[in-house]
């Protein structure tokens, strides 16, 4: 057997064929099912989306209609799922909230028939309709508050914004919050997804799939950035800091947080689209105090940074439009669990289509042949031993 070369990371090591999402990362291009990002963006919603990204095709209007219709009237949680969250700690995080009711769902739906599509259909239903109010319910529960209901008579996005806010919102934040979930929904075999996809291999349910993407999400190095956007500017605090606050992390070689891509070498087509809906939202509700630190930001980067490939990615202005919507710094992640659910199942169902469970190799760099020492010829572990128990 050739052993191949080895890529940390699997950086560039192609893990499986898949026909959802597409990036061109030289030219800044993203498509879902050969749908450009900026097409869906102006013309298609969030659920829409959804149903192409995890069923092949963009719906016809009865198919939409009744996809909908299901979600809209499956996003009670069980009572016990309540009272579970009712015990989570108020300092707990968000993210470890939501895995945790993600992988609870899978107790009251146990049954596996991964070969049956009514049971596939269920599942996409549940888990599309149950996580936002599980995100909503936690952040009203941690401050000592009973979580606010779902409303039968809004869609999916303005019910999560009532949910969370405790009020309807305004038609033009409803419908910027829905865009940013198309943006969120996919975007091929980043960690999470992987993490998804080697779940999903094992053929467990689509509950312990999402609550492994879910954890993985979690990490910092995947998830969280936007929220470190926010922090930076913070720290950067006024125009006038920007341009030192870059050299010095230039000098440092230090992360700017918001910038570079694994993929993309030019600006993050969702980057350009979100920056557009901050516009929006600042137009009508006011600018936030921290755009000019943005805007001056990306420019700065860009007389540095931009022939090294380096400029906005999706996190960059994401945290920006949160902000304006009433959305809490911690609660960036999980909303982008929200909408990454999408896309987490599209991949769990095209999963299942050719399944075969994910066994990579590896390159063996241990000791080998090693005699067995018995414990009493160990004495310098033993004294540690000793040394500690005095």
């Amino acid at each position: 057997m050739t052993v191949c070369e080895y890529k940390p990371g699997l950086e560039g090591v192609p893990a499986t064929q898949s026909g959802i999402s597409y990036v061109d990362g030289q030219q800044g291009i993203l498509e879902y099912r050969g749908i450009s990002i900026e097409e869906l963006a102006l013309k298609s919603t969030f659920l829409e989306t959804s149903y192409l990204l995890i069923w092949g095709g963009l719906p016809t209007k009865p198919e939409l209609e009744e996809f909908e219709y299901e979600i809209r009237h499956h996003r009670r949680l069980k009572y016990r799922i309540r009272d579970m969250m009712k015990c989570f700690p108020e300092r707990g995080h968000p993210m470890d909230a939501l895995q945790a009711c993600a992988a609870a769902l899978g107790l009251f739906y146990s049954k596996r028939a991964l070969d049956d599509p009514t049971y596939i259909q269920n599942a996409v239903v549940r888990l599309l309709a149950k996580i936002p109010t599980m995100v909503a319910a936690f952040q009203l529960m941690r401050k000592g508050n009973d979580p606010v209901q779902p409303c039968d008579d809004l869609d999916y996005a303005a019910n999560f914004l009532y949910m969370l806010n405790e009020r309807e919102p305004d038609p033009l934040a409803a419908r910027i919050f829905d865009i940013c979930l198309t943006l969120h929904a996919e975007h091929t075999i980043n960690a999470s997804t992987f993490s998804a996809m080697v779940t999903a291999s094992t053929l467990t349910d689509p509950y312990a799939v999402v609550a492994s993407a879910v954890g993985t999400l979690a990490g910092p190095l995947h998830g969280g950035a936007n929220e470190e956007v926010i922090d930076m500017l913070q720290q950067i605090g006024s125009v006038e800091n920007v341009r030192p606050f870059v050299d010095e992390c230039i000098t440092r070689k230090s992360r700017i947080m918001g910038f570079g891509h694994r993929v993309y070498k030019v600006k993050d087509p969702r980057a350009t689209i979100l920056q557009k809906l901050a516009e929006q939202l600042f137009a009508k509700f006011g600018r936030d105090e921290y755009y000019d630190i943005a805007l001056e930001l990306e420019q700065v980067i860009s007389e540095k940074l931009a022939h090294k490939g380096v400029y906005p990615n999706v996190d960059f202005y994401s945290g920006l439009v949160y902000r304006k919507l009433g959305i809490p710094t911690d609660l960036f992640t999980p909303v982008f669990a929200i909408a990454r659910v999408a896309g987490w199942l599209a991949h769990w169902k095209e999963q299942l289509e050719a399944n075969r469970i994910f066994r990579p190799t590896q390159i063996y760099t241990g000791r080998r042949n090693q005699a067995y020492t018995p414990l009493a010829e160990r004495p310098h572990l033993w004294d540690k031993t000793l040394q500690h128990q005095v």
